[in-house]
């Protein structure tokens, strides 16, 4: 098992700095980059911890705190399990912040943390890998379409929102990806029904994307986070199988 070193960092971005979490092998040498959109719930101990794993597979990660207009994190006080049915009121906090970050202004972002890493010593010359959960889903699906000559693989779990008929619908980018996908999705997702899960397969198969898209049966929104009452142990294993699966791949 590779030693990981993890740090604080923070990274300049055209709105201002944004707050994140680096994690690398402990020997400092440039490996490929990973770059880890957060869930709803933000950068907290439970991403740190699945950036570490990652890190300790052999990559360096980066996990921006994507709501650093809204201040540092913690940006929510949130308890250390989240049960939002016990708590409603997370939610009335946090829907405003997600709906303040506009496809426009995530991109802007995801731009500064690509050239963040590609200036960085424990990164490695060449394209990165991107993955994200619930939110992060939406923000590795639309990174892959803005920025394809950045990003050699996409993988998304339990996202949402996916493949909505508004115009700025993030599977409307899959022609500009150059990047093989993988998407874990989750079963019986409001927030991604069977007709959205339809749309997002037709546009990246149209478009000729490599990909591989998944229902995990079973499994909740939010299956891979274990800090969550959405935890499914299942659908976490085979989402970090799949997942180190594409970056073996990929790298």
């Amino acid at each position: 098992m590779t030693s990981v070193q993890g740090t604080d960092v923070d990274v300049p971005t055209e709105d201002g700095t944004a707050d994140a979490y680096l994690a690398h092998p402990a020997d400092g040498a440039p490996r490929p980059a990973v770059l880890l959109f957060q869930d709803a719930f933000g950068l907290r101990p439970q991403l740190r911890s699945m950036a570490n794993r990652i890190a300790e597979a052999g990559y360096t990660v980066l996990v921006p705190n994507v709501f650093y207009r809204h201040g540092r994190t913690p940006v929510f006080d949130l308890p250390e399990f989240i049960d939002p049915a016990a708590r409603p009121e997370i939610f009335e906090k946090i829907g405003p912040v997600m709906q303040a970050l506009t496809p426009e202004l995530a991109m802007r972002d995801a731009g500064a943390y690509l050239r963040w890493l590609a200036e960085r010593p424990e990164v490695a010359e060449g394209p990165v890998a991107l993955t994200g959960y619930c939110m992060g889903a939406r923000l590795s699906l639309l990174t892959a379409g803005t920025y394809p000559d950045r990003v050699a693989a996409a993988a998304g779990f339990h996202g949402g929102r996916l493949a909505t008929d508004t115009p700025d619908s993030p599977h409307l980018v899959a022609e500009h990806i150059t990047a093989e996908l993988y998407f874990g999705h989750a079963d019986n997702d409001h927030s991604l029904p069977p007709e959205q899960i339809e749309r997002l397969e037709a546009a990246l198969t149209e478009a000729g994307v490599r990909h591989r898209c998944e229902v995990y049966e079973g499994a909740p929104h939010g299956f891979t986070q274990a800090d969550t009452a959405s935890y499914h142990p299942e659908g976490d294993e085979r989402h970090w199988a799949a997942l180190l699966d594409l970056l073996k791949r990929t790298f």
